[in-house]
């Protein structure tokens, strides 16, 4: 894809550091939460990318900074061929009409006091598309049944609603601008299991006919491979590795991703109970003071004094679109390189495949 289409976001080098304070003598060296670092990924038209972290991983706020709610410290965006990093003002608002955001958590994102058909015509209203709520009350009804409520859901109020329906009504109102790309921010994590799964299919549902690009931030690997095309492991704000979704479950390549799915369970009880689990020692590094060299070599089953404390390994492809940040990522493919803490030991199972 990467050889005949023009990505539709891409997002270069992308760092975002916030300030928390200063410390030393007088106060004069500040600090920084370096919440992302140096992170470039592409999505393509029409795609779904996931991206896939623990908390605190960065993910939320590489999301938002794409869609310029964050200020980057440093790098680049580019939406749509035309470089975004640095916009504002009303050219700012503008852009949004073309990428919108599906909040995380139902609850709080929809105004309590305003109405259904309020909520989700404010955006019309806001870029001039209507002049009032009662002149897009027809869009608002078109974009509800498109998410599955009833028209009569308009005239409610959001504490009627379950919290998947509140999630729906997010939806719409997402897609009432009609975007090119929408940045789904774990939209399903605060729902209940069995509302999830309905949720997702909206989603992907939603893509297939709008034709939408989405950039899906979770951290329940099995959603992600459900939805995307593609996906992205992020680990203590810089990138880890990327892949087809197939690529990433049957043949993962980096340490943290085989220990991610390692601790996703399988719906086979006899694979289940003699599959290889990695356990991971230690804790996420401190965002304030991130750890020299390769970031997740403090808590690397495979970790070698050599190379993985003084040299932060380059995002490298292995083979077409695969690409790993990892100084032995092969050696440890080939058994060069074996793991000194952190297994319990059985036979290897790390493809997650679900029951024919």
């Amino acid at each position: 894809m990467a050889d005949t289409v023009e990505p539709l976001v891409k997002v270069e080098g992308l760092s975002v550091h916030f300030p928390v304070g200063r410390v030393g003598f007088w106060g004069g060296q500040h600090r920084y939460v370096h919440a992302v670092d140096g992170v470039t990924f592409d999505i393509f038209p029409g795609e779904t990318l996931g991206l896939v972290g623990e908390s605190g991983s960065g993910k939320t706020t590489t999301g938002r900074t794409i869609l310029r709610r964050i200020d980057p410290t440093s790098g680049r965006i580019v939406f749509r061929g035309q470089d975004i990093t640095a916009v504002s003002g009303e050219e700012l608002r503008r852009l949004r009409r073309h990428m919108q955001l599906v909040f995380q958590d139902p609850y709080a994102s929809l105004n309590p006091r305003q109405r259904v058909v309020d909520i989700v015509a404010e955006p019309l209203v806001v870029h001039g598309l209507v002049k009032n709520t009662a002149a897009g009350r027809d869009r608002v009804v078109e974009l509800l049944e498109l998410c599955g409520l009833p028209a009569d859901a308009a005239d409610r109020y959001p504490h009627a609603f379950s919290g998947g329906q509140r999630q729906r009504v997010g939806i719409a109102r997402a897609l009432a601008l009609e975007p090119d790309f929408l940045v789904a921010d774990e939209p399903v994590s605060a729902l209940d299991v069995s509302i999830q799964a309905q949720v997702v299919n909206l989603l992907q549902d939603l893509q297939e006919r709008l034709g939408l690009t989405v950039l899906f931030i979770a951290h329940d690997l099995s959603v992600v491979r459900h939805i995307s095309d593609r996906i992205a492991i992020m680990y203590a704000g810089v990138l880890v590795e990327v892949a087809d979704k197939d690529t990433i479950y049957d043949s993962p390549r980096h340490p943290y991703t085989e220990a991610l799915l390692s601790a996703v369970p399988i719906p086979d009880p006899a694979l289940q109970t003699h599959r290889e689990r990695i356990v991971l020692t230690g804790d996420a590094p401190n965002p304030i003071v991130p750890p020299t060299g390769c970031r997740f070599h403090t808590r690397c089953p495979y970790r070698q004094q050599t190379r993985c404390g003084d040299e932060i390994p380059a995002l490298r492809e292995l083979s077409p679109g695969h690409a790993v940040a990892c100084h032995w990522a092969e050696d440890i493919a080939a058994g060069h390189v074996t793991a000194q803490t952190g297994r319990l030991r059985g036979p290897r199972v790390t493809a997650l495949r679900e029951p024919e």
